[in-house]
């Protein structure tokens, strides 16, 4: 598999102000130098609590979000450097899926301009055939493309997210993030979106970021899955390694409280008290030692580097340095 997507210490703060005119009082450490790579045709699940700095990661990559430190290479090309007109004739090459199916989309907007606008300023399509590639975009995510002179509030959520899915693949790209794009659906419209990705995947030769909280969903979609606490990658394995033998405490704790919907032997449940400390304030040394049941006391003072502990499977933890 070649390389795709490679993210080095990736890092965003956000300034904090009091007064209108004030110097920032202090600074939201959402993300901290995170760092992965993603594979052509191969699926990186990306999964942690809320707040956790999962959608900020997602928009930097494609740098919807400007970083604050570090870079993104995207088939060797560093994106973070890359002067904005440089970057406009590439935006085709990756897109998003929103989270929210609702706020997503223009509403003064019908789904044939929603989905045919980009492929107009990208020059994919001229406007004689723009109709017939809306079309074609609709047929493929499921919808009919007697849609398109329609307009988004009478659709329901799971085919306003399908158009949302059609947006994306209206440029063709190579590589998409997806922001949690099932979590505000029901769950029999989830399988339908989940098993749609796959199958769109499969054609077309993507590579996804896929970010969710859903344990379930990530290990049925992904290749291999990164887990995030508080702005740190804490541990990376494929997604059979991860389930079967999690390092990190922090993703013990979400592994046994994940609901499994079959009879069979359950892992220890493993509590974690305590809140999820404020990223305005992060804890020094490790990031969950607050709330870890394996807590040293080096975890206190000293932050733990990324250590291999078998093939593909890395994590942050004194337990194993």
């Amino acid at each position: 598999m070649s390389l795709l997507i490679q993210a080095v210490g990736l890092t965003k703060t956000f300034p904090v102000y009091e007064g209108a005119l004030s110097k920032p009082s202090n600074f939201v450490h959402a993300v901290e130098g995170v760092s992965f790579e993603i594979n052509r045709k191969e699926t990186l699940g990306l999964v942690g609590e809320s707040g956790c700095g999962k959608t900020t990661l997602g928009r930097m990559v494609i740098r919807l979000l400007e970083p604050t430190e570090g870079k993104v290479l995207f088939d060797g090309i560093d994106l973070v450097s890359l002067p904005e007109k440089k970057l406009r004739k590439i935006r085709n090459r990756f897109q998003i899926i929103f989270q929210d199916p609702y706020s997503s989309i223009n509403p003064r907007f019908t789904i044939e301009r929603i989905i045919g606008e980009a492929m107009l300023v990208h020059k994919k399509a001229s406007s004689v055939d723009i109709k017939e590639k809306v079309a074609f975009q609709l047929e493929r995510v499921g919808l009919s493309p007697d849609y398109m002179k329609r307009y988004p509030h009478e659709f329901s959520g799971g085919q306003r997210q399908r158009i949302g899915i059609a947006r994306a693949l209206a440029l063709e790209p190579e590589f998409i993030v997806c922001d949690e794009p099932v979590s505000a659906l029901d769950v029999s419209i989830q399988a339908q979106i989940i098993n749609l990705l796959q199958d769109l995947q499969n054609e077309l030769n993507l590579s996804l970021l896929f970010i969710s909280h859903d344990l379930n969903i990530v290990g049925h979609l992904s290749h291999n899955v990164a887990v995030m606490y508080l702005g740190r990658i804490v541990e990376t394995a494929s997604s059979k390694k991860l389930r079967e033998e999690p390092a990190h405490p922090y993703t013990q704790a979400l592994l046994s409280a994940n609901p499994i919907p079959k009879p069979g032997p359950k892992l220890k449940r493993k509590i974690l008290h305590g809140d999820v400390p404020s990223p305005l304030n992060p804890p020094k040394g490790c990031r969950f030692h607050t709330r870890c049941p394996e807590v040293m006391d080096k975890c206190r003072h000293q932050a733990p580097s990324s250590v291999k502990i078998s093939e593909n499977h890395w994590v942050e933890c004194h337990i194993y340095d």
